[in-house]
């Protein structure tokens, strides 16, 4: 039985490793493309703000599935060695997930404001 769950939770990993990729490759390519027609274009500051914040929900997303695969991972790891790598990774992608959140927070914040500041009036003239 325990080698039958062993069996199961390596293919879950790499089936999650598998989803994490196609997430960061679909959110690159993507990111890619919009970037480059921003560039060669004339989209506003604000247009091209949304291109990398949602680039960053897309790698958001990835390394929260990797973190999920690395959690998995240390139920069947048995050595100490590579329990140690797993969680030093975990480590890193749970900083980066949360510093790529809390920008995405401050960015969202910061629209909000914008969009919910009154706009000046404008003197009708007669």
């Amino acid at each position: 039985m325990k080698e039958w769950l062993i069996v199961i939770t390596e293919h879950g990993i790499v089936i999650i490793d598998w989803m994490a990729l196609v997430i960061v490759l679909i959110g690159t390519v993507e990111a890619f493309f919009l970037g480059l027609s921003a560039m060669l274009g004339s989209l506003s500051g604000h247009e091209r703000r949304d291109i990398w914040l949602r680039y960053a929900r897309w790698l958001v997303a990835a390394l929260t599935f990797q973190l999920a695969a690395d959690i998995i991972e240390t139920s069947i790891t048995t050595d100490w060695e590579a329990v140690g790598r797993i969680a030093a990774i975990a480590v890193i992608r749970t900083f980066l997930n949360y510093f790529l959140d809390r920008d995405l927070s401050e960015i969202r914040e910061r629209q909000k404001e914008i969009l919910e500041a009154p706009t000046p009036a404008i003197p009708k003239e007669h």
